[in-house]
């Protein structure tokens, strides 16, 4: 009988998930936390940003662009403490598929905008050019990030361990 020893990489996802766990919540809260601030003092302007993707009523694109400030707020604030970090996955994930499809639906009609994404966004001066390829693919990257915490939703330094006690053993599900 031959016996192997087990992989480097066996050994160390367990000990590093967390931590990679927790970096991922941290970045992901810095980044609504950062697009929910630079909308958040000009409600009308990221109304007009909403509007600006031409897929609802403008009085619709108003109140939602106006809310979206202090739902990427609310997202932010719960992942930086860790409270409902499944939930808020789920939720970043929704949002972030509802981005990345207004983005290349502008794309295939030929619009000309800035996503509003950090910022408040609309309708581009003539001669600039949208960059929508960039922002699909960083958008993207904030997906995978949401889909991590997703399925491993338990950090180090969060209010969701603090509540359920000690952290998951090896091999636990969360």
């Amino acid at each position: 009988m031959t016996v192997t020893a087990p992989s480097t990489r066996a050994i160390q996802w367990p000990a590093v998930r967390p931590w990679l766990g927790a970096a991922v919540r941290l970045g992901l809260a810095a980044v609504w936390l950062f697009a929910g601030a630079t909308k958040v003092g000009d409600l009308a302007a990221s109304g007009r940003a909403v509007n600006a993707y031409q897929v609802m009523p403008y009085e619709v694109a108003t109140v939602i662009g106006a809310a979206l400030p202090f739902v990427e707020l609310a997202l932010g604030v719960l992942l930086l403490v860790g409270l409902a970090t499944r939930l808020v996955a789920g939720v970043s994930t929704a949002l972030l598929v509802v981005f990345i499809t207004g983005i290349a639906s502008a794309w295939a009609r030929g619009l000309a905008i800035d996503c509003g994404c950090f910022g408040s966004g609309g309708q581009l001066a003539a001669g600039q050019a949208p960059s929508y390829l960039p922002e699909i693919l960083r958008d993207l990257g904030f997906l995978v990030m949401a889909g991590f915490l997703l399925i491993w939703p338990r950090t180090p330094f969060s209010v969701d361990g603090w509540l359920a006690g000690a952290a998951p053993e090896e091999g636990e599900d969360e």
